[in-house]
């Protein structure tokens, strides 16, 4: 069977309201990796209430469950726009927490995952097995309510979730080519049993931020996180979207697995911190696929000395693997990225140098404007 490779990919910001992807074709995107504003989490209260002057009526009136349904109005908007542009087949998956809050005299928990979820059901996607972000808590105790005495004390939200969704039936790989991209974006055996549980214990992101306000509203989601949903949902070659794209994890993470991406984002003063991601990419990202491939190395050493020599064995670097699945999984350095504006990244890739189980560190190289500002400008012309 032939291979076929990808050995550049493209990538795309765009900075404009999600609420219309009008620029994005119907039935082209392949996979949605996204964190949106959570309704009724004070921070976003401005820019919800921006969008519909209704929801802050009725947050100075006291009426929190009319905010609440506002605020998911506003979302559903982005929602129907997926589910015009995800192909048959495409998945899209959604990092969500809920909210407690108080409003007036009544305390109460809003469930923003329930709302998605129904919303999601009835544009026609399946729900999936969710997995629950576990964050850990910068608070100095976990007392809400009235403290140590009974019938008034709440219990603490520490956990986020992570949403599945898939538009229609599972995806069928057909053509030699299909089949040949899926089995090189294969994951390996012990990555499998951890990505696909149902409890993630992954550590949040604080950049930092000038701006007072974007510092306020930055809550970015760590890299590992959309780098997972990717691999698992889909193979190099397809399209990723993240329609609320913020500091840009989701584009990096799609670089990094060999995807091409689009991402919206409705706050133009993230593009400084953007191109600033992109010219530390090459490094982060090498250094992280030759952690996957060290960890491997690592497992199967281990796993070797406990019970024995493994099956298989890895077509492109040689080392023993667990499933015949894992044969042709093959993982690439990025060797170039170039990007004179956000309005259009390449990203260029090349093989990872690797003998006797050693793994040399890929020299790769950032070409993008000469300063940040020529960068700002062309994108915002």
């Amino acid at each position: 069977m032939s291979k076929k490779e990808y050995k550049s990919t493209n990538h795309k910001i765009e900075f404009s309201d999600s609420r219309s992807l009008s620029t994005i074709k119907n039935d082209s995107v392949d996979l949605v990796v996204t964190s949106p504003p959570y309704p009724m989490i004070e921070m976003w209260d401005s820019l919800f209430a921006s969008l519909n002057p209704e929801i802050n009526d009725s947050l100075q009136q006291f009426n929190g469950l009319r905010a609440f349904e506002l605020m998911n109005q506003e979302l559903d908007k982005i929602w129907n726009e997926l589910a015009r542009v995800v192909k048959e087949s495409g998945f899209v998956c959604i990092n969500i927490g809920d909210a407690t809050r108080k409003i007036g005299k009544q305390f109460q928990l809003y469930s923003n995952h329930s709302r998605v979820t129904s919303k999601f059901i009835a544009l026609g996607f399946q729900p999936l097995p969710i997995a629950l972000w576990k964050k850990a808590t910068n608070a100095p105790n976990k007392f809400m309510g009235s403290g140590m005495l009974p019938a008034g004390a709440y219990i603490t939200l520490e956990h986020e979730y992570i949403l599945v969704f898939r538009k229609g039936g599972k995806r069928e790989f057909s053509t030699a080519d299909e089949k040949s991209l899926r089995n090189q974006s294969a994951f390996f055996w012990e990555e499998r049993n951890k990505w696909f549980s149902d409890s993630w214990d992954l550590k949040g992101v604080r950049q930092a931020i000038k701006n007072e306000n974007m510092r306020e509203r930055n809550a970015a989601y760590p890299f590992e996180l959309p780098y997972r949903l990717i691999n698992m949902y889909s193979v190099k070659g397809d399209t990723v979207l993240d329609p609320f794209l913020g500091t840009g994890t989701t584009t990096f993470a799609a670089i990094s697995s060999e995807r091409h991406s689009i991402g919206i984002e409705y706050d133009v003063n993230f593009s400084s911190m953007i191109f600033d991601g992109l010219k530390n990419l090459c490094k982060t990202a090498n250094s992280g696929i030759t952690k996957r491939l060290e960890d491997h190395i690592a497992f199967c050493e281990e796993y070797q000395k406990e019970k024995g020599s493994l099956k298989y064995k890895n077509e492109c670097f040689g080392f023993p693997v667990m499933t015949k699945q894992e044969i042709d999984l093959d993982l690439k350095h990025i060797s170039k990225i170039n990007s004179t504006d956000l309005g259009s990244i390449t990203a260029e890739y090349q093989p990872v140098k690797f003998a006797s189980h050693l793994i040399e560190s890929s020299v790769a190289q950032y070409e993008g404007p000469k300063d940040d500002k020529q960068g700002q400008v062309s994108l915002l012309n």
